[in-house]
């Protein structure tokens, strides 16, 4: 098929000129699929590992890059915003930690279900969320993903269940999606992640328990950045061996730089789940460019050049970027126009975040529940009613 595209756009370069000719035979002769190396996981527990030589196809790698390039200049763009006091509030960025959500979309299916801590504007882009939508619930407008009412910490999706704000809360709810998800039968699972920080939380090891015992189809995954706040992992854990904190849980340690290691170990652990063997631990080493929230410079507890390291040796977009070039699986070029993409989407939709109306006043009690008929709500006194409306 491709040789006969090639042939058509040949002939029609000798017509039109050459810089068709180079346009066409540089995509005809892209490879259309490789094969990669990765890194071995650290198991426990398991007899079995994910594979270490997988393959990636030239679509897949476009996916992928695009998507973490989105995720990447969303992120910078809020903090842009956030520094000139549009975005307020809580605001916590995922720049470095891109492979971990494009890594994990890519290997569970959208009918599955995520839950996960307040650093949640890569996975609302992963599991459906738009851009507009997400720079508009920053701002807190309309056409926010949660209507401008949620902010930076609380962004919904269908099977997507947040952004949640307490520290370690989302897990036991996590394990509750799961086990819905057994009662039903539907061959769904639900991933749990929640940071280093929130390792330690005794409510994460009561889901484990639970999870452990009804054998619930249930991913933990510890995206370890190695940073709880400014606290670091030897600091804050007498076990930094994240993946064995489950004890009776099985458990994968992943390079969560790295692409296609996370997306390997979360098909091993999504088929571990499916198979009826109960729950699974994953500890993703990762790393955020960014402080913990926008109000932490990130550089009192680290050095700059601590965080230059990380970006020169081993940031999740480069990687890709090395690998797809080095295969001749995309040009620089073709990369070149993507990033440009990226960039007009990113600044369309931050225009529309900051033009957008914000919600009225008469929506404030709105959307309490779905699908349910409207309802009165007790305001701060018992004599103020306000409307409610799915």
């Amino acid at each position: 098929m491709l040789t006969n595209i090639s042939t058509v756009l040949r002939t029609c370069v000798q017509r039109n000129g050459t810089a068709a000719v180079a346009s066409a035979r540089t995509y005809a002769d892209f490879t259309q699929q490789a094969s990669f190396e990765i890194k071995k996981c650290d198991v426990h527990k398991l007899d079995e590992s994910p594979a270490t030589e997988v393959v990636m196809t030239r679509e897949e790698g476009l996916k992928y890059y695009r998507t973490m390039q989105t995720i990447r200049r969303m992120e910078l763009k809020a903090d842009q915003l956030y520094k000139q006091k549009i975005i307020r509030g809580f605001c916590h960025l995922y720049d470095g930690q891109e492979a971990c959500a494009v890594g994990i979309e890519a290997g569970i299916n959208l009918s599955d279900h995520l839950i996960t801590a307040y650093r949640a504007h890569g996975y609302t882009l992963t599991r459906g969320g738009t851009v507009r939508e997400i720079m508009a619930e920053l701002t807190g407008r309309r056409g926010g993903i949660a209507k401008g009412k949620g902010g930076s910490m609380h962004m919904y999706t269908k099977n997507f269940y947040g952004g949640n704000g307490i520290v370690g809360a989302q897990v036991p709810l996590g394990a509750g999606v799961a086990l819905a998800c057994k009662i039903q039968g539907n061959n769904e699972l639900c991933v749990s992640l929640y940071g280093d920080g929130a390792a330690n939380q005794g409510q994460i090891f009561e889901a484990y328990n639970m999870a452990a015992l009804w054998k619930l189809p249930a991913i933990f995954i510890c995206e370890n950045n190695k940073y709880g706040m400014g606290t670091s992992v030897e600091r804050s854990s007498a076990s930094t061996d994240y993946y064995k904190r489950g004890d009776y849980i099985p458990g994968l340690r992943v390079d969560g730089m790295d692409l296609l290691c996370v997306r390997e170990a979360t098909k091993f652990a999504a088929d571990h789940c499916r198979a009826g063997k109960g729950p699974i631990l994953m500890e993703l080493q990762t790393y955020r460019y960014h402080g913990h929230s926008m109000s932490d410079p990130g550089v009192s507890y680290r050095t700059r050049d601590e965080i230059q390291e990380v970006r020169s040796k081993s940031d999740p977009i480069s990687m890709l970027k090395d690998r797809m070039l080095s295969n001749n699986m995309a040009s620089v070029d073709e990369l070149k126009e993507i990033d440009v993409s990226v960039r007009k989407e990113i600044e369309d939709a931050a225009q529309f975040a900051t033009t957008d109306p914000e919600p009225p006043l008469e929506e404030l009690c709105s959307h309490i529940f779905h699908n349910e008929p409207p309802m009165e709500v007790r305001g701060v006194n018992i004599w103020s009613k306000l409307k409610s409306s799915s």
